[in-house]
């Protein structure tokens, strides 16, 4: 089974379409059992009643819909759990990817990759978000080392082992690729053709590429230290127990020799908020260890209101 994961807000114009292209390649392709899984991301236009129209048309439809908006990574997390093919696309609601280069994305794939990213080379958006994108996008390469063109583009094809080992939350799901090969898994991109906004009106503002350097970081400490934290909070703990220690040490003798209080008293107070601030990093990190061997539940960060063609709960 190949399932479609559909994250959308206030696209009430688009779902109709975006249904008939997708079932319209499906057949034209031969994808055989196919699914079509609308994460309805807390709309208020409408959006739900045309998820529960389409299926009540088409069986291979599922929905589900969420109290209020709780975000897209929130909603691909109740998608890949809801769904049940072992390929995986995701696309926005937007009409914006075209469902026509599914069988790239499945070419690729059968080329060995685990995930395979959209690459909009040649976007349809506003230049305020087109240059802040590409350098963002930069950024993510280098820090992550997952070199790829448009790590935020929504339209991506994953294989289940992929999503099975990777866990999003907050806004990280732009980062999946980076995650993905951080563990090892193959990834790569296509180009992709962009299309036009016909309905409806963009989600994401600049705000969006702030958050993403702070996620960035967040990114970069769990590909690199997320099971060992105790590994970047104690060198520097220990760097600071160690230069506190030789300081006291140098004013200690330098108290038997006969320096004056002025000589002493400031620099020994210094030395001794280094040793205590080396200790508390060292203890910091070590409840950090503790907190991540203890904290592998899979609490969800949304609520259900309702669905449609799916027992998800």
């Amino acid at each position: 089974m190949i399932s479609f994961v559909i994250p959308l807000k206030n696209e009430v114009d688009n779902l109709a379409t975006l249904h008939a292209e997708l079932a319209e390649v499906a057949t034209r392709a031969d994808l055989g059992v196919v699914e079509f899984l609308f994460i309805d991301d807390g709309s208020s236009d409408g959006s739900w009643r045309v998820v529960e129209g389409l299926a009540q048309a088409d069986d291979r439809v599922r929905g589900i819909k969420f109290r209020r908006n709780f975000g897209k990574a929130a909603a691909l997390t109740a998608g890949f759990l809801a769904s049940r093919g072992e390929i995986v696309f995701t696309l926005d609601g937007d009409l914006q990817d075209d469902p026509a280069e599914v069988p790239r994305f499945l070419a690729k794939l059968a080329e060995g990759f685990d995930l395979v990213s959209g690459w909009k080379k040649r976007r349809h958006d506003p230049w305020h978000k087109v240059g802040p994108s590409r350098v963002f996008n930069r950024l993510v390469s280098r820090v992550t080392h997952c070199r790829l063109h448009d790590h935020n583009c929504g339209f991506k094809v994953y294989r289940r082992v992929v999503l099975d080992n990777i866990r999003i939350y907050g806004e990280l799901h732009r980062f999946v690729p980076a995650l993905a090969y951080a563990q090892g898994f193959r990834v790569d991109e296509i180009e992709v053709h962009h299309r036009a906004r016909r309905f409806g009106v963009s989600k994401y503002g600049v705000s969006r590429f702030l958050k993403g350097l702070l996620d960035l970081v967040t990114v970069r400490f769990l590909t690199h230290y997320g099971q060992r934290p105790l590994h970047i909070l104690g060198p520097t703990g220990l760097a600071s127990i160690g230069v506190g220690g030789v300081g006291l040490m140098v004013l200690v003798v330098g108290g038997l020799m006969g320096w004056s209080a002025g000589w002493i008293v400031a620099p020994s107070a210094f030395a001794a908020a280094l040793l205590v601030i080396g200790v508390l990093l060292i203890g910091l990190g070590l409840i950090a260890e503790l907190v991540t061997s203890y904290s592998l539940d899979e609490s969800k960060t949304y609520s259900i209101a309702a669905t449609v063609g799916t027992n998800e709960v």
